[in-house]
Protein backbone atom coordinates (compact mmCIF):
# COMPACT_ATOMS: atom_id res chain seq x y z
CA UNK A 1 0.00 0.00 0.00
CA UNK A 2 2.98 2.34 -0.69
CA UNK A 3 1.39 4.38 -2.85
CA UNK A 4 -1.77 5.35 -1.19
CA UNK A 5 0.72 5.59 2.06
CA UNK A 6 2.23 8.74 0.23
CA UNK A 7 -1.12 9.94 -0.88
CA UNK A 8 -2.01 9.62 2.48
CA UNK A 9 0.55 12.13 4.10
CA UNK A 10 0.44 14.80 1.26
CA UNK A 11 -3.35 14.72 1.76
CA UNK A 12 -2.88 15.49 5.69
CA UNK A 13 -2.07 18.79 5.47
CA UNK A 14 -4.79 20.16 3.17
CA UNK A 15 -7.87 18.59 4.82
CA UNK A 16 -10.07 21.17 5.10
CA UNK A 17 -12.87 20.51 8.30
CA UNK A 18 -15.53 22.04 9.78
CA UNK A 19 -15.55 22.43 13.81
CA UNK A 20 -18.84 22.30 14.27
CA UNK A 21 -20.37 19.21 11.90
CA UNK A 22 -20.52 15.30 13.32
CA UNK A 23 -21.13 12.12 12.02
CA UNK A 24 -23.98 9.60 13.20
CA UNK A 25 -21.85 6.81 14.80
CA UNK A 26 -22.79 3.24 13.30
CA UNK A 27 -23.16 1.25 16.18
CA UNK A 28 -21.92 -2.48 15.27
CA UNK A 29 -22.38 -3.52 19.36
CA UNK A 30 -26.02 -2.16 19.47
CA UNK A 31 -26.37 -4.07 15.79
CA UNK A 32 -24.60 -7.28 16.63
CA UNK A 33 -26.61 -7.38 19.57
CA UNK A 34 -30.00 -6.83 17.70
CA UNK A 35 -29.07 -10.03 15.14
CA UNK A 36 -28.08 -12.21 17.86
CA UNK A 37 -31.34 -11.87 20.00
CA UNK A 38 -33.18 -12.57 16.82
CA UNK A 39 -31.50 -15.60 15.50
CA UNK A 40 -31.84 -16.44 19.77
CA UNK A 41 -35.84 -16.22 19.02
CA UNK A 42 -35.52 -18.47 15.42
CA UNK A 43 -33.22 -20.96 17.30
CA UNK A 44 -35.89 -21.44 19.78
CA UNK A 45 -38.81 -21.70 17.82
CA UNK A 46 -37.16 -24.33 15.65
CA UNK A 47 -35.92 -26.38 18.01
CA UNK A 48 -40.01 -26.13 19.41
CA UNK A 49 -40.87 -27.18 15.73
CA UNK A 50 -38.31 -29.97 14.68
CA UNK A 51 -36.23 -30.59 17.77
CA UNK A 52 -33.39 -29.19 15.63
CA UNK A 53 -30.40 -26.95 17.08
CA UNK A 54 -27.64 -25.44 14.85
CA UNK A 55 -24.08 -26.74 15.20
CA UNK A 56 -20.72 -25.18 14.61
CA UNK A 57 -17.61 -26.85 14.01
CA UNK A 58 -14.18 -25.01 14.54
CA UNK A 59 -10.68 -26.40 13.89
CA UNK A 60 -8.00 -24.71 15.21
CA UNK A 61 -4.36 -25.39 14.35
CA UNK A 62 -1.41 -24.22 16.48
CA UNK A 63 -2.01 -22.11 19.28
CA UNK A 64 -1.50 -18.51 17.81
CA UNK A 65 -3.39 -16.00 20.81
CA UNK A 66 -5.09 -14.12 18.57
CA UNK A 67 -6.76 -17.12 16.75
CA UNK A 68 -7.57 -18.59 20.14
CA UNK A 69 -9.36 -15.36 21.16
CA UNK A 70 -11.79 -15.51 18.10
CA UNK A 71 -12.24 -19.16 18.67
CA UNK A 72 -13.17 -18.33 22.01
CA UNK A 73 -15.47 -15.65 21.31
CA UNK A 74 -17.21 -17.62 18.35
CA UNK A 75 -18.17 -20.30 21.15
CA UNK A 76 -18.83 -17.78 23.43
CA UNK A 77 -21.47 -15.89 20.93
CA UNK A 78 -22.81 -19.56 19.90
CA UNK A 79 -24.02 -20.79 23.28
CA UNK A 80 -25.57 -17.41 23.71
CA UNK A 81 -27.87 -18.06 21.14
CA UNK A 82 -28.39 -21.53 21.22
CA UNK A 83 -25.72 -22.73 19.20
CA UNK A 84 -24.15 -25.75 19.87
CA UNK A 85 -20.49 -25.50 18.80
CA UNK A 86 -17.82 -28.76 18.14
CA UNK A 87 -14.14 -27.92 18.66
CA UNK A 88 -10.91 -29.24 17.40
CA UNK A 89 -7.76 -27.86 18.55
CA UNK A 90 -4.59 -29.39 16.45
CA UNK A 91 -1.21 -29.11 17.39
CA UNK A 92 1.27 -26.83 15.17
CA UNK A 93 2.83 -29.93 13.26
CA UNK A 94 -0.45 -31.32 12.63
CA UNK A 95 -0.49 -33.05 9.06
CA UNK A 96 -2.73 -31.60 5.82
CA UNK A 97 -4.26 -35.23 6.25
CA UNK A 98 -5.33 -34.96 9.62
CA UNK A 99 -7.02 -31.79 9.09
CA UNK A 100 -8.89 -32.82 6.11
CA UNK A 101 -10.00 -36.44 8.19
CA UNK A 102 -12.00 -33.69 10.39
CA UNK A 103 -13.41 -31.87 7.66
CA UNK A 104 -14.46 -34.68 5.93
CA UNK A 105 -15.79 -36.09 9.41
CA UNK A 106 -17.68 -32.61 10.14
CA UNK A 107 -18.98 -32.80 6.56
CA UNK A 108 -20.64 -36.12 7.40
CA UNK A 109 -22.30 -35.22 10.40
CA UNK A 110 -25.78 -34.10 10.00
CA UNK A 111 -26.08 -32.10 13.22
CA UNK A 112 -23.07 -29.80 12.16
CA UNK A 113 -24.82 -27.40 9.83
CA UNK A 114 -21.37 -24.92 9.45
CA UNK A 115 -17.73 -25.85 9.32
CA UNK A 116 -15.47 -22.94 9.92
CA UNK A 117 -11.32 -23.55 9.66
CA UNK A 118 -9.89 -21.28 11.81
CA UNK A 119 -7.35 -19.19 9.49
CA UNK A 120 -3.97 -18.03 9.58
CA UNK A 121 -3.15 -21.57 9.01
CA UNK A 122 0.46 -22.84 9.76
CA UNK A 123 2.41 -22.12 7.07
CA UNK A 124 3.03 -26.30 5.75
CA UNK A 125 -0.17 -26.26 4.96
CA UNK A 126 -2.39 -25.31 1.23
CA UNK A 127 -5.02 -22.61 2.71
CA UNK A 128 -6.73 -23.28 -0.73
CA UNK A 129 -7.34 -27.62 -0.47
CA UNK A 130 -8.45 -27.46 3.26
CA UNK A 131 -10.62 -24.46 2.31
CA UNK A 132 -12.02 -26.46 -0.65
CA UNK A 133 -12.41 -29.68 1.46
CA UNK A 134 -15.24 -28.09 3.59
CA UNK A 135 -18.47 -28.88 2.38
CA UNK A 136 -19.73 -26.23 0.07
CA UNK A 137 -23.38 -26.17 1.93
CA UNK A 138 -21.42 -25.48 5.45
CA UNK A 139 -19.19 -23.04 4.56
CA UNK A 140 -20.23 -20.84 6.49
CA UNK A 141 -17.21 -18.50 5.96
CA UNK A 142 -18.03 -18.36 2.35
CA UNK A 143 -14.88 -18.89 1.67
CA UNK A 144 -15.17 -21.79 -1.13
CA UNK A 145 -14.49 -20.76 -4.66
CA UNK A 146 -18.12 -21.43 -5.56
CA UNK A 147 -19.46 -19.61 -3.09
CA UNK A 148 -17.78 -16.23 -3.99
CA UNK A 149 -18.13 -17.44 -7.64
CA UNK A 150 -22.01 -17.42 -7.37
CA UNK A 151 -22.02 -14.23 -5.65
CA UNK A 152 -19.87 -12.66 -8.74
CA UNK A 153 -22.59 -13.86 -11.13
CA UNK A 154 -25.72 -12.47 -11.97
CA UNK A 155 -28.99 -14.35 -10.96
CA UNK A 156 -27.62 -16.64 -8.67
CA UNK A 157 -27.10 -16.54 -5.15
CA UNK A 158 -24.41 -17.98 -2.95
CA UNK A 159 -25.06 -20.35 -0.20
CA UNK A 160 -23.30 -18.01 2.24
CA UNK A 161 -21.53 -14.82 2.14
CA UNK A 162 -18.55 -14.04 3.26
CA UNK A 163 -19.11 -12.84 7.41
CA UNK A 164 -17.60 -9.57 7.72
CA UNK A 165 -18.72 -8.25 4.00
CA UNK A 166 -22.33 -9.40 4.91
CA UNK A 167 -21.49 -7.51 8.39
CA UNK A 168 -20.72 -4.17 6.59
CA UNK A 169 -23.46 -4.52 4.32
CA UNK A 170 -26.17 -5.35 6.97
CA UNK A 171 -24.97 -2.09 9.45
CA UNK A 172 -25.74 0.07 6.01
CA UNK A 173 -29.10 -1.39 5.66
CA UNK A 174 -29.52 -1.43 9.15
CA UNK A 175 -28.74 2.34 8.81
CA UNK A 176 -31.03 3.03 6.23
CA UNK A 177 -28.21 4.17 4.06
CA UNK A 178 -29.43 4.06 0.37
CA UNK A 179 -26.67 1.85 -1.58
CA UNK A 180 -29.12 1.58 -5.30
CA UNK A 181 -28.11 4.05 -7.79
CA UNK A 182 -24.99 5.50 -5.27
CA UNK A 183 -20.94 5.39 -5.99
CA UNK A 184 -19.13 3.09 -3.69
CA UNK A 185 -15.85 2.78 -3.18
CA UNK A 186 -14.32 -0.06 -1.97
CA UNK A 187 -10.39 0.59 -0.78
CA UNK A 188 -8.64 -2.85 -0.24
CA UNK A 189 -9.26 -5.83 -2.76
CA UNK A 190 -8.66 -9.00 -0.82
CA UNK A 191 -10.46 -12.31 -0.66
CA UNK A 192 -12.23 -12.07 2.56
CA UNK A 193 -13.61 -8.54 2.56
CA UNK A 194 -13.12 -5.93 -0.32
CA UNK A 195 -13.44 -8.45 -3.44
CA UNK A 196 -16.91 -9.85 -1.94
CA UNK A 197 -17.77 -6.57 -0.29
CA UNK A 198 -17.85 -5.09 -4.02
CA UNK A 199 -19.91 -7.46 -5.30
CA UNK A 200 -22.15 -7.54 -2.52
CA UNK A 201 -22.43 -3.52 -3.50
CA UNK A 202 -22.30 -4.21 -6.88
CA UNK A 203 -25.49 -6.91 -6.43
CA UNK A 204 -27.23 -3.86 -4.30
CA UNK A 205 -27.61 -1.84 -7.37
CA UNK A 206 -24.33 0.75 -6.67
CA UNK A 207 -21.36 1.55 -9.21
CA UNK A 208 -18.33 0.33 -7.64
CA UNK A 209 -14.86 1.33 -7.28
CA UNK A 210 -12.46 -0.43 -5.66
CA UNK A 211 -9.04 1.70 -5.20
CA UNK A 212 -5.77 -0.48 -3.98
CA UNK A 213 -1.96 -0.49 -3.67
CA UNK A 214 -2.01 0.16 -7.50
CA UNK A 215 -4.24 2.68 -8.04
CA UNK A 216 -3.13 5.96 -9.02
CA UNK A 217 -4.76 9.31 -7.22
CA UNK A 218 -6.59 6.95 -4.69
CA UNK A 219 -7.27 10.27 -2.51
CA UNK A 220 -9.53 11.47 -5.38
CA UNK A 221 -11.80 8.68 -6.70
CA UNK A 222 -12.53 7.99 -2.68
CA UNK A 223 -13.51 11.39 -2.62
CA UNK A 224 -16.24 10.63 -5.14
CA UNK A 225 -17.81 8.27 -3.20
CA UNK A 226 -21.29 7.97 -1.36
CA UNK A 227 -20.24 5.17 0.18
CA UNK A 228 -16.98 4.05 1.42
CA UNK A 229 -15.87 0.68 2.53
CA UNK A 230 -11.83 1.02 4.32
CA UNK A 231 -10.08 -2.68 4.50
CA UNK A 232 -6.42 -2.08 4.09
CA UNK A 233 -5.22 -2.92 6.97
CA UNK A 234 -3.02 0.83 6.87
CA UNK A 235 -3.59 2.71 10.34
CA UNK A 236 -5.37 6.00 9.84
CA UNK A 237 -5.05 5.80 5.52
CA UNK A 238 -8.06 7.48 4.81
CA UNK A 239 -8.18 11.19 5.76
CA UNK A 240 -10.49 13.71 5.87
CA UNK A 241 -9.60 14.96 2.86
CA UNK A 242 -10.59 11.94 1.20
CA UNK A 243 -14.26 11.87 2.54
CA UNK A 244 -16.96 13.58 0.27
CA UNK A 245 -19.34 15.28 2.81
CA UNK A 246 -22.40 13.46 3.73
CA UNK A 247 -20.94 10.20 2.92
CA UNK A 248 -21.22 6.55 4.70
CA UNK A 249 -17.89 5.09 6.45
CA UNK A 250 -17.86 1.72 6.80
CA UNK A 251 -14.06 1.04 8.40
CA UNK A 252 -13.03 -2.81 8.38
CA UNK A 253 -9.84 -1.62 9.66
CA UNK A 254 -8.38 -3.08 13.40
CA UNK A 255 -4.61 -1.86 13.53
CA UNK A 256 -2.70 -1.26 16.64
CA UNK A 257 -1.05 1.30 16.97
CA UNK A 258 1.71 2.92 20.03
CA UNK A 259 -0.14 5.10 22.78
CA UNK A 260 2.30 4.55 25.92
CA UNK A 261 -1.22 6.57 27.67
CA UNK A 262 -2.77 3.14 27.11
CA UNK A 263 -2.57 0.47 29.56
CA UNK A 264 -1.82 -2.29 27.72
CA UNK A 265 0.73 0.25 25.46
CA UNK A 266 -1.05 0.42 21.95
CA UNK A 267 -4.70 1.27 21.44
CA UNK A 268 -6.64 0.02 17.90
CA UNK A 269 -7.60 1.99 15.22
CA UNK A 270 -9.19 1.79 11.68
CA UNK A 271 -7.83 2.52 8.17
CA UNK A 272 -9.98 5.55 8.51
CA UNK A 273 -8.68 8.57 10.64
CA UNK A 274 -11.80 8.83 12.62
CA UNK A 275 -11.17 12.19 14.22
CA UNK A 276 -11.16 13.83 10.64
CA UNK A 277 -13.31 11.97 9.08
CA UNK A 278 -16.23 12.03 11.06
CA UNK A 279 -16.39 15.57 11.07
CA UNK A 280 -17.08 15.67 7.20
CA UNK A 281 -18.87 11.84 7.16
CA UNK A 282 -22.69 11.82 7.80
CA UNK A 283 -22.59 8.13 9.40
CA UNK A 284 -19.42 6.56 9.76
CA UNK A 285 -18.07 3.44 12.11
CA UNK A 286 -16.01 3.05 15.01
CA UNK A 287 -13.03 1.33 15.87
CA UNK A 288 -13.10 -1.36 18.12
CA UNK A 289 -17.30 -1.79 18.15
CA UNK A 290 -18.21 -1.02 14.66
CA UNK A 291 -17.52 -4.20 12.14
CA UNK A 292 -15.73 -6.46 14.72
CA UNK A 293 -19.27 -7.23 16.43
CA UNK A 294 -20.94 -7.58 13.04
CA UNK A 295 -18.41 -10.73 11.89
CA UNK A 296 -19.41 -13.14 14.40
CA UNK A 297 -22.55 -11.92 14.65
CA UNK A 298 -22.89 -12.90 10.56
CA UNK A 299 -21.10 -16.24 11.54
CA UNK A 300 -24.32 -17.33 13.86
CA UNK A 301 -26.58 -16.05 11.30
CA UNK A 302 -24.69 -17.69 8.36
CA UNK A 303 -24.79 -21.48 10.67
CA UNK A 304 -28.48 -20.61 11.69
CA UNK A 305 -29.53 -20.18 7.85
CA UNK A 306 -27.57 -23.22 6.83
CA UNK A 307 -29.59 -25.44 9.87
CA UNK A 308 -32.93 -24.34 8.35
CA UNK A 309 -31.73 -25.01 4.23
CA UNK A 310 -30.52 -28.78 5.40
CA UNK A 311 -33.60 -29.38 7.19
CA UNK A 312 -35.67 -27.23 4.73
CA UNK A 313 -37.32 -25.12 7.89
CA UNK A 314 -39.18 -21.79 6.53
Amino acid sequence: MASLSAAAASSADSATISADACAKVIDGKLVAKQIREEIAIEIAKMKDAIGVVPGLAVILVGSRKDSQTYVRNKKKACEAVGIKSYEVNLPEDTSEDEVLKHIATFNGDPSVHGILVQLPLPHHMNDENILNAVSIEKDVDGFHPLNIGRLAMQGRDPFFVPCTPKGCMELLHRYGVEIKGKRAVVIGRSNIVGMPAALLLQKANATVSIVHSKTKNPEEITRQADIVIAAVGVANLVRGSWIKPGASIIDVGINPVDDPESPRGYRLVGDVCYEEASKVAGAITPVPGGVGPMTIAMLLSNTLESAKRIHNFK
